[in-house]
């Protein structure tokens, strides 16, 4: 089963630029909005505006609120999203095409569930 959010999601999710090192991902959505489940390789994310959400994979839920204006590290994970504030979400995403391990110098970021 195809596991791109651009695939996925193509109503929340569209590619703005892309070469052989990066992939850009713009991510918009409304109160109530809900992702199918989805992949994402190591990536930085930029919040545009403030927002909170229910992340879950494997069983567990995290929910997570988020300023606008926010940029952290997200290591590579498998998930789906739910808006569960009264406010749009946008955020970009800059995902590495870079193998795990070749980023060096970046600290981890958890949006999604950890095994911490």
């Amino acid at each position: 089963m195809e596991r791109d959010p651009v695939v996925t999601d193509p109503d929340l999710y569209r590619v703005v630029m892309e070469n052989d090192r990066v992939r850009v991902l713009e991510y918009r959505d409304r109160p109530g909005s809900r992702t199918h489940p989805h992949r994402h390789p190591d990536s930085v994310m930029v919040t545009l505006s403030s927002f909170r959400r229910r992340i879950a994979s494997d069983g567990r839920e995290v929910e997570v609120e988020l300023e606008a204006g926010t940029t952290g590290w997200i290591a590579a994970q498998e998930h789906w999203g739910e808006n569960v504030g009264d406010s749009e979400t946008h955020t970009i995403f800059v995902e590495l095409k870079e193998l795990a391990g070749d980023a060096r110098g970046v600290g981890d970021f958890a949006l999604g569930p950890s095994n911490a």
